[in-house]
């Protein structure tokens, strides 16, 4: 099929040549007294262009600059059409208060952006409510909506990457008893269906059970229908996409042959969602095909520059906030400025990756997330490559802040600690205990953990108790401060693989020197764990 071919662009604003009418010798100018060598000859005084323009600017200039005026008048004006337009198609909704506890953001403000990393929970409704959504699938024994796709998209701080997990809808995790726990763990939590918890609790559920389950702060949400998903593809023009066998699949409404075409809205939607005539029938089938289809769009857009033509940025947005629901902070602006960010990040450094998986023993028809699962949410926590990939070009480690880059406000002599040890190696809650005690801190216990091992030392506190929370974490260096509502007026240290020697503090109590330290935390073990990503700019038949 032949591309549309794109129009021609304004003229430069330094092409003097198409709007600067030359003087020539035939122009006459008034006369003037002069007083010179010139003076009586009959001829004319000799005069500067500059001057000879300032007297008589032609009406064709005139003309032009009020044309360009207007046009500028029209743009704003179409701007701001555009914007309210665009703004009016969002349903937005806060779900901030249903969401309850939440995990605290890991990741550091990248030095050069000014930016942390964002994290946007996508969310495809497979419900049949609405106009036009009745069309697509068969509804007779589908009760409510459930969350047909689920994508978790990661920008990193820099900018320079981004990832798209997909996680498979038939995943058997931990999730709340009820929707409306605001204080669920996974400890008590219940085993359900992915997808489930869309329908019983929505947006706010999906949410709170991923951040539950990963400790990954969602920054923001979007919810797209059968129908804003078949008009943003149209209004791109259609995507290639790429199948090594034909399909005809009835219940998808689908027929193409085998190799590239070129699909409209209608007939990609049908790509995603076909799953029992092609391949092996498996959800994590579709999830490959689903994630090629998201690399020829990445690349659909970037060769029509999507972003370069505001006409057909236009009918995008349009399409996709008309069938969009988001949180209520997720506006156009922060859109664009999504939108902008990823036109900037190379193709090869936008991964498409699915959460690792293995069997489910119960069912064979469900898988549940495999321990590798664990190593990917990490990387996303704190804004790290994917275990196995490289970081992109020119990518700078952060600096951790030092923990005592503030005054301490608070003495050790009014602090209440309490030492966990999660390394493994016995006796290292002891020996920190007792090498804070002789600061002057007032050790409450010491305990083995019964967990996973922990990595490095996490300094827990509750609500009011940051400040005395740094004092405490000034004497594990490299320590990480994370604040625990569950937690009293008691700080809880754990030390875990990696931890490091404790120092002391500079507003420590007496001079009694630190026990020389005998046990020594076991380092964190290197990971053996690689996550398989497909690139945006691969093959889309590979």
């Amino acid at each position: 099929m032949s591309e549309p071919t794109p129009g021609s662009g304004p003229s430069e604003p330094g092409d003097s040549s198409a709007s600067s009418p030359q003087v020539g010798p035939s122009e006459t100018h008034p006369t003037e007294s002069h007083t010179g060598p010139e003076a009586g000859t009959g001829e004319p005084p000799l005069r500067r262009r500059s001057d000879r323009h300032k007297d008589h600017k032609h009406p064709w200039l005139r003309r032009g600059g009020i044309a360009v005026a207007a046009a500028l008048a029209v743009i704003l004006v179409l701007s701001v059409v555009a914007y309210v337009k665009l703004t009016g198609n969002i349903n937005r909704i806060d779900i901030t208060e249903a969401l309850g506890k939440r995990p605290q953001k890991q990741a550091t403000t990248d030095v050069n952006t000014k930016l942390g990393p964002m994290n946007i929970m996508v969310m495809g409704s497979d419900t049949r409510a609405g106009s036009g959504n009745d069309k697509y699938g068969s509804s007779g024994s589908i009760s409510g909506a459930r969350s047909d796709t689920n994508l978790v998209v990661h920008l990193s701080a820099d900018r320079k990457s981004a990832v798209v997990v997909s996680i498979p809808r038939d995943s058997m995790t931990k999730a709340p008893r009820s929707c409306s726990d605001k204080e669920w763990s996974p400890d008590t939590g219940v085993v359900r269906q992915w997808n489930a918890n869309f329908t019983l609790g929505q947006e706010a559920c999906v949410i709170k059970t991923f951040e539950g389950l990963t400790g990954i702060y969602i920054d923001h949400f979007v919810v797209i229908d059968f129908r804003g998903f078949q008009s943003m593809v149209d209004a791109l023009g259609g995507v290639t996409v790429c199948t090594p066998v034909p399909i005809d699949d009835k219940e998808a409404k689908l027929v193409l042959p085998a190799g590239k075409t070129k699909v409209n809205g209608k007939q990609a939607l049908g790509y995603v969602r076909v799953r029992k005539t092609v391949g092996d029938g498996s959800d994590i089938s579709r999830i490959n095909r689903q994630q090629a289809f998201l690399s020829s769009v990445v690349q659909e857009a970037t060769s029509s520059s999507l972003l370069l033509r505001p006409d057909k940025l236009f009918r995008f947005l349009d399409a996709a906030t008309h069938s969009m629901t988001t949180d209520s902070d997720f506006g156009i602006g922060n859109m664009r400025d999504v939108a902008q960010s990823v036109a900037r990040i190379g193709m090869d450094q936008i991964r498409f990756v699915t959460v690792p998986i293995e069997a489910y023993p119960a069912d064979k028809n469900r898988v549940q997330w495999a321990p590798a699962a664990d190593a990917l949410w990490e990387a996303i926590r704190e804004d790290k490559p994917l275990p196995g990939q490289k970081p992109p070009p020119g990518t700078k480690t952060p600096t951790p802040t030092p923990t005592t880059s503030e005054p301490l406000t608070v003495a050790p002599n009014l602090i209440r600690v309490r030492v966990t040890n999660d390394s493994g190696a016995a006796g290292l809650a002891r020996q920190a205990a007792g090498a804070l005690e002789v600061q002057g801190f007032r050790i409450q216990g010491y305990v083995n953990g019964t967990g996973v091992p922990g990595k490095g030392t996490v300094v827990r506190y509750g609500k009011g108790m940051k400040e005395a929370a740094r004092t405490v974490a000034a004497a594990f260096p490299g320590a990480k401060i994370r604040q625990d509502d569950q937690l009293g007026s008691t700080i809880e240290v754990s030390v875990g693989q990696g931890s490091k020697d404790v120092v002391e503090v500079p507003n420590r109590i007496g001079n009694k020197p630190i026990p020389s330290p005998t046990v020594t935390a076991p380092p964190v073990p290197t990971s053996t764990v690689t996550i398989k990503a497909r690139t945006a700019n691969q093959d889309i038949c590979s």
